[in-house]
């Protein structure tokens, strides 16, 4: 495993971080606490040592299991959580002092932690960004001992932008892969003069990028990758990235081609974000530790060719671009 500078926070992440949504199996399953600490210990054992978490990853179940076994390693893992998402409705005006200095407290409590290393604000909407009393609440936080860093976690390019104005903003985690490109633009070039960690998610597309969808693929009644296509319950451009699955597997067929060795792109598919400095780790899911153990072969990969490059850009263009790069 490979690491690399978390911003200005000053934290050495592993390149291929674990995010923990459906740690606990696969999405709208249910929660199993005995398969998600054994996912958790075996990205521990592979040398990963950040763990992206939140509050309401099946009502704290998962923060609960992260804390678990934080707690009963001894190697330093950093871990993170994100809250505002148990806001309802989740409205600009529900975001108070009071409610998120609650849920940060409670999130101490779910984990077992006497302190979060990054705390993140869970895809507020944009309004909240334009307050800084909300800002300010979490330097009172971290001058109490109970967070370390504040980071937030956005929809959109024009939300991590906003989010970094102010100083105490270190990290900041979006989406960003081969079927969302829009943050290495603007974004990634403000992300430098800045200092800031760059914690990428949703780096697969919802499973889009791993190749092994095809048009008879069905899913769940309770997986949002069923029930979220055209964003009924939550932002579209977190499933499947916002891209029409239909037309993301015609893309993907097309990827096929420019990586004909690999029956599985998922590794690839990573290690073209890792291929971008910018990016302090990826948070790649996992249901499975199978699906674990691919994502962090990533890591091992060579850069992409500059031909390879290429042609994933010249796939962007012709079929994703203009359903996506200006929406997020």
């Amino acid at each position: 495993m490979k690491y690399r500078k978390l911003g200005k926070t000053g934290i050495k992440v592993s390149e291929i971080s674990l995010g923990t949504w459906q740690v606990g199996g696969k999405w709208g399953s249910g929660f199993d606490d005995a398969l998600a600490e054994h996912i958790i210990n075996e990205a521990i054992d592979a040398g990963v040592n950040f763990i992206d978490t939140a509050d309401v990853y099946e009502a704290g179940a998962s923060e609960a299991a992260v804390g678990r076994v934080v707690k009963s390693r001894s190697e330093e893992v950093f871990v993170a959580t994100k809250c505002g998402r148990q806001i309802n409705p989740h409205v600009n005006e529900g975001y108070t002092v009071e409610v998120l200095r609650k849920y940060v407290e409670d999130s101490l409590k779910n984990t077992g932690l006497d302190c979060l290393d990054l705390i993140q604000l869970h895809c507020p909407p944009t309004e909240v960004y334009y307050r800084p009393e909300i800002f300010e609440l979490f330097d009172r936080l971290k001058d109490e001992g109970k967070i370390k860093n504040l980071g937030v976690s956005v929809e959109k390019v024009e939300e991590g932008l906003k989010a970094i104005e102010y100083p105490n903003v270190n990290t900041v985690q979006i989406i960003f892969n081969m079927f969302r490109q829009r943050p290495s633009e603007l974004f990634f070039e403000q992300v430098r003069k800045k200092d800031i960690g760059v914690i990428v998610r949703v780096p697969l597309a919802s499973g889009l990028l791993t190749g092994k969808f095809s048009s008879d693929s069905t899913f769940d009644k309770d997986d949002h990758r069923n029930f979220n296509r055209d964003g009924a319950a939550f932002d579209k451009g977190e499933t499947f990235s916002g891209v029409p699955f239909d037309l993301g597997l015609k893309a993907v067929d097309e990827l096929k081609k420019v990586f004909p060795q690999r029956d599985n792109l998922a590794p690839v598919a990573l290690r073209w974000i890792l291929d971008f400095p910018e990016v302090s780790c990826i948070i790649p899911g996992a249901s499975k530790v199978e699906h674990l153990n691919s994502n962090i072969k990533a890591a091992e990969l060579p850069p992409l060719t500059d031909k390879e490059k290429v042609a994933v850009n010249e796939i962007y263009d012709k079929h994703i671009k203009k359903h996506v790069h200006h929406l997020w």
